[in-house]
C-alpha cells in the first residue's frame, strides 16, 4: 500500500477516534475544550532571542561550561533530555539526562585551521556523549540544578563503554566513549538510551569493499589523535543516570541513528523504533524475543510500500548471506544490508513518538532536497491491530510541512500529559531565512491541539535565537514543565568580531548552548489546569 497524504478534515476524524479509545491511555487527563480558548501562538521571528508564546515563560536551567560538580562542566550542542523522578510520589525532584552531540571547534577548542594537538582533541572529546543532572525546584517554584550533587556526572567521548553482544566489534569488547549523542528514549526501567547519530564526523566511516578509512568525512579529525575504529560508532547506548554506567547495543544495529523509542509489550517483551537520520535512508523496529532485553531478538526495516517489517537476520537471508560474513557484520554495515533486502529510502527519518492515546506511531521525515521536498512531513504508522509486534502496517502522511501548515523540517517531537502533539523545527542554519524557507525565519516550536476548536492545527509557540535549533522536548510527569534544548546558537559565526548570536547571555558574549524549562499558565491550560 502506498503513503497517502490526509486533508486536515480527515485528520480531525483520526483525532476523533482517537478521543472515543483515550481508555488506552490512562494517565492522560480527560480531553475536552474548555482548558483554553483561541489558543494564539507567535508569528515566525529573525530576532537573536528566545520568543514565547503568551502565557509562556522560560528560565535557563544550565549552559556549556556551567559547573555540575567540583570536576565537571556541562557539555556543548545539547539535545535530548530526559527527566526520571527520583520519587514517582514527587514530580518536582528527579535525574535530567542531557545528549550533548557535537562541537564547534571554533568556540570548544579554539581550533581555526591546522592539525588539532591531542589537547584540542580531548578538549573536544570531553565536551560531547551526556550530562546527568539532580534538578529539583525550589521554594520558588524554580527548577534550579542541585549543585555538587552525587548524583551529577558526565558520560564523555572518552568514557569506556563495552559492547552488549556476544563477539567484539572491530576487534574490541568496548569502545572509547560515545558521540553524536542526537535523540533518545527511556526505558521502562528508568534507564536511558542515547543515540550515536553523526558518527562518521568523528572518526570517518569505512570503506567496506576496500578495508580502508574514509577520512574525508572526519571533519573533526579525532583520528589524528586516537585511532579508534569508526565501527565502535553509530549505536544505541544505554545509560543508567544513577551510576553513569553504559553499554552499547549492537542488537540495535548500526547507522545515524536519531532515536530510539520503546514500547513494551503486555508479555514484557520490548519493540524499538528507530530512524536513521540521512536523505533515503530506512526506519527500524526492533522486537525482543525475553522480556526487558536489547540484546535478544530480531531487527528489522520497513517497507512502506508494502507496509511490512522485514526481518535482518543473516542466517536466514541468502542475500545478506551473499554481502556479509555474519550478523554482527549485517548489523555494523546496516544502511548496506537494509538496502539489499528492500529497506524504502525516507526522507531523514528523525524522531519518533508513539500516540498515548491510540498507539500509533509518529515518525518526523525531515526532509530531502534530492527528491525537492524541502519541507518535510510527518509520517504515521498504524501497527496491524494495534499490535507493535505486528509485522505489517499501514503508512499515511500524518501532517505535511508547508506554508499552508506553517512549519517546516519537522525534528523531535513531544506528546505532552493531554495528549497534544509538540513538534520542533529543524532548518539548516546554512539555509535559514533563505529560500525556500524565508516563510519560516528562525526555527521554532509548535503545537498541534489535540481538541477543541483548533484541533489538527499546527500553532508555533517559540521561536529560537539566531542560528540555533530547538531539541530534545521532554514534559515533566505532572506536563507543567516542558524541557528544552537550545542547540547550536550561533553556528554560523566567522569570528570573534562577528558573533551571529549572543544568547542567552546578551550583550558581547559569545553564545552557549543551553537548557531551558518553559512554564506558565497557557502550558497548564493546554494540560487541563
Amino acid at each position: 500500500m502506498s503513503v497517502k497524504a490526509i486533508n486536515r478534515r480527515t485528520f480531525l476524524e483520526f483525532l476523533g477516534k482517537g478521543i472515543a479509545v483515550s481508555s488506552i491511555a490512562p494517565t492522560l487527563i480527560p480531553l475536552a475544550t474548555s482548558y483554553y480558548k483561541d489558543l494564539k501562538g507567535i508569528s515566525p521571528s529573525k530576532e537573536d532571542k528566545l520568543k514565547l508564546a503568551k502565557g509562556l515563560n522560560f528560565d535557563v536551567l544550565i549552559k556549556w561550561e556551567d559547573a555540575i560538580n567540583e570536576q565537571d562542566t556541562f557539555g556543548f550542542n545539547n539535545d535530548f533530555t530526559a527527566f526520571i523522578p527520583l520519587d514517582s510520589a514527587n514530580p518536582d525532584d528527579g535525574i535530567l539526562w542531557v545528549n550533548h552531540e557535537y562541537v564547534d571547534p571554533f568556540f570548544v577548542s579554539n581550533h581555526v585551521g591546522g592539525e588539532k594537538s591531542k589537547e584540542q582533541v580531548e578538549k573536544e572529546m570531553y565536551n560531547v556523549g551526556g550530562s546527568i543532572l539532580r534538578v529539583q525546584k525550589n521554594e520558588k517554584g524554580k527548577w534550579k540544578v542541585v549543585e555538587n550533587d552525587p548524583l551529577n556526572k558526565r558520560v564523555t567521548g572518552m568514557t569506556d563503554i563495552p559492547f552488549n553482544w556476544e563477539h567484539p566489534i572491530a576487534g574490541k569488547t568496548s569502545a572509547m566513549g560515545t558521540l553524536g549523542n542526537c535523540s533518545g528514549g527511556v526505558t521502562p526501567w528508568g534507564t536511558i538510551l542515547t543515540c550515536e547519530e553523526n558518527y562518521d564526523m568523528f572518526y570517518g566511516e569505512r570503506d567496506y569493499k576496500s578495508g580502508e578509512r574514509l577520512d574525508k568525512k572526519a571533519f573533526l579529525a579525532w583520528h589524528t589523535q586516537y585511532d579508534n575504529p569508526p565501527e565502535h560508532y553509530g549505536w544505541v547506548v544505554e545509560v543508567d543516570p544513577k551510576t553513569g554506567k553504559a553499554q552499547k547495543h549492537v542488537a540495535l544495529g548500526r547507522c545515524a541513528h536519531e532515536c530510539a523509542t520503546v514500547k513494551e509489550l503486555t508479555d514484557g517483551r520490548l519493540v524499538v523504533y528507530s530512524g536513521d537520520d540521512s536523505v533515503n535512508k530506512c526506519l527500524y523496529k526492533f522486537i525482543s524475543s525475553e522480556p526487558r532485553s536489547l540484546s535478544k531478538g530480531t531487527l528489522y526495516v520497513a517497507n512502506t510500500t508494502l507496509g511490512k517489517w522485514i526481518p535482518i537476520v543473516h542466517e536466514d537471508n541468502k542475500i545478506l548471506q551473499k554481502f556479509f560474513k555474519d550478523q554482527t557484520d549485517t548489523l555494523i554495515q546496516l544502511r548496506s544490508a537494509a538496502k539489499y533486502i528492500g529497506g524504502t529510502p525516507l526522507d531523514r527519518p528523525e524522531d519518533i513518538e508513539i500516540d498515548p492515546v491510540n498507539g500509533n506511531v509518529l515518525v518526523s521525515l525531515t526532509n530531502n532536497s534530492t527528491k525537492k521536498n524541502y519541507y518535510g512531513s510527518i509520517l504515521k504508522i498504524e501497527e496491524t491491530n494495534g499490535d507493535h509486534a505486528s509485522l505489517t502496517f499501514r503508512p499515511s502522511i500524518y501532517l505535511a510541512g508547508g506554508e499552508e501548515t506553517g512549519f517546516a523540517c519537522p525534528d523531535n517531537m513531544a506528546f505532552d500529559k493531554a495528549g497534544n502533539l509538540w513538534i520542533t523545527s529543524d532548518i539548516s542554519g546554512s539555509l535559514m531565512n533563505q529560500e525556500p524557507y524565508i516563510p519560516f525565519k528562525n526555527n521554532g516550536l509548535f503545537v498541534v491541539p489535540r481538541s477543541g476548536s483548533q484541533a489538527g492545527q499546527v500553532i508555533q509557540m517559540a521561536s529560537a535565537p539566531g542560528d540555533a535549533e530547538f531539541t530534545g522536548p521532554f514534559f515533566a510527569p505532572d506536563g507543567k514543565t516542558l524541557f528544552l534544548s537550545v542547540q547550536h546558537p550561533g553556528e554560523y559565526s566567522t569570528g570573534p568580531d562577528d558573533l551571529s548570536s549572543h544568547w542567552p547571555d546578551g550583550g558581547d558574549k559569545i553564545p552557549r548552548p543551553a537548557v531551558v524549562v518553559i512554564t506558565g499558565k497557557t502550558l497548564d491550560a493546554l494540560q487541563g489546569s
